[in-house]
């Protein structure tokens, strides 16, 4: 794709379901009993791997756009062949959990992305539990085969890293023992499968006091249930950034979730003296809102390991706003980036260097100098088949001189199809849409 800076960008726009509640809702209804119908389901391949997983696991699953109707029956079956998880790490780390107590051997596999990710952190709590959990390099590595079988609760299991994935995967698992299963978080993380999981009849007590200790009961029996998904504020960030960057931006997204455990993006572009303004809606069980930004004078930021849970997936195009602000902005504690679908670090720092940034790797992050409002330097960039840094540097075209050239855009099906239109939209135009 060849992007041309737009002499201004304006508009509102809405972004595709978010892909963690998605993901979450549509493996609850399929272990549920009974009609689930959940609305606003993530369009992305990342969660359509998941759906064909159920699928083959037995849920009865139908789609009709954004709104996707299963059929739980309380239990899945033996799968005929190999789980294809596609690119999606959530897909694998969360089916693990439910598969290890299924009655039946099953395989979790992917594309060569997914397969170099690390599995161990999953396997390790599992077999702790009494599974048997099998891969390469110990379970480190995928194809992963679960042989299910009876678990045992785990109690006060302590996480080594913070990660919502690996939290869910030990829950999800504890709902199928006999006792009580707690996780304890080094930080707090996304509590989207907290939040979900009364909604389909199940109970789980949080107690942030405690460090982040979350407790659920096994031998739940779930029900169906309505879910609706907000907007997902990953893919909202590009634009939102996009607002705040371009000359004469004024960007509003619609319907965005703003969970407190997701949120930290926000607050950071406020720190770096973003205009930005949140219009609060009633979204249920997920807090809501309508945000938007406006062309603004931003300033370099320090983003230490506290905040990095709230925004790991922004992070890309939070450097990209970085990259147009005034002083340097460094990111620590996001070692994280490293093990995602490519090292997103290295990324980040090697296409800043090509459109004329001062950018340095550290072992957990990076530290760059802004250029202070002057645009950047159009170039070629790298996606490594990564959709957030395709779409981040596809934003930081729209503030570069001359002509940015990404040499792939067919990775941001992965979570968001109907970015590239939105982009053309906006480079053609100026107007969002």
């Amino acid at each position: 794709m060849r992007i041309t800076a737009p002499s201004s960008l304006v508009g509102q726009l809405t972004v595709p379901g978010d892909k963690s509640i998605s993901h979450r809702a549509s493996i609850l209804a399929s272990i549920a009993r009974g009609k689930s119908v959940i609305r606003g389901y993530a369009p992305g391949a990342d969660c359509a791997s998941t759906l064909r997983c159920l699928a083959q696991l037995g849920a009865g699953i139908q789609r009709n756009e954004d709104t996707i109707i299963i059929e739980g029956r309380g239990q899945l079956l033996e799968p005929a062949d190999v789980l294809d998880c596609g690119n999606s790490g959530t897909s694998m780390r969360l089916l693990a959990g439910v598969l290890a107590a299924q009655p039946f051997m099953s395989v979790l596999s992917g594309d060569s992305s997914l397969r170099s990710r690390p599995m161990r952190r999953v396997a390790v709590p599992l077999r702790l539990m009494g599974a048997q959990i099998y891969g390469r390099q110990d379970g480190a590595l995928a194809p992963v085969v679960v042989l299910g079988g009876v678990l045992h609760p785990l109690k006060d299991y302590r996480l080594p890293v913070a990660s919502a994935q690996v939290k869910s995967c030990i829950l999800l698992a504890g709902l199928f023992t006999t006792g009580q299963t707690s996780v304890v978080e080094p930080s707090r993380t996304r509590d989207h499968t907290e939040r979900l999981l009364p909604d389909f009849g199940g109970s789980i007590t949080v107690d942030g006091d405690a460090g982040g200790l979350i407790t659920i009961r096994g031998s739940q029996h779930l029900v169906g249930a309505d879910v609706t998904v907000p907007g997902d504020i990953s893919s909202a960030a590009f634009w939102l950034v996009a607002g705040a960057i371009v000359p004469h931006g004024d960007v509003t997204v619609t319907g965005v979730g703003i969970n407190p455990l997701r949120s930290g993006f926000l607050a950071v572009l406020q720190r770096m003296g973003c205009r930005l303004e949140v219009f609060s809606r009633n979204g249920g069980g997920e807090p809501v809102a309508d945000i938007r930004t406006r062309n603004s004078n931003l300033s370099g930021t320090e983003i230490g390991p506290d905040e990095i849970p709230t925004l790991i997936d922004e992070l890309p195009i939070l450097a990209v706003a970085a990259a147009l602000a005034g002083g340097r902005t460094v990111i620590r504690g996001a070692a994280e980036l490293r093990h995602k679908e490519t090292d997103r670090i290295a990324a980040i720092v090697n296409n800043l260097r090509q459109m004329g940034v001062d950018a340095e790797e550290t072992p957990d992050g990076f530290v760059l100098e802004g250029s202070g409002g002057k645009p950047l330097r159009g170039a070629r960039i790298t996606t490594y088949r990564d959709h957030r840094i395709a779409m981040a540097f596809a934003v930081a075209g729209l503030a570069a001189r001359d002509e940015t050239v990404l040499d792939d855009t067919d990775c941001v099906e992965v979570s968001y199809p109907g970015f590239v239109a939105s982009l053309q939209s906006a480079i053609g135009t100026g107007t969002l849409r």
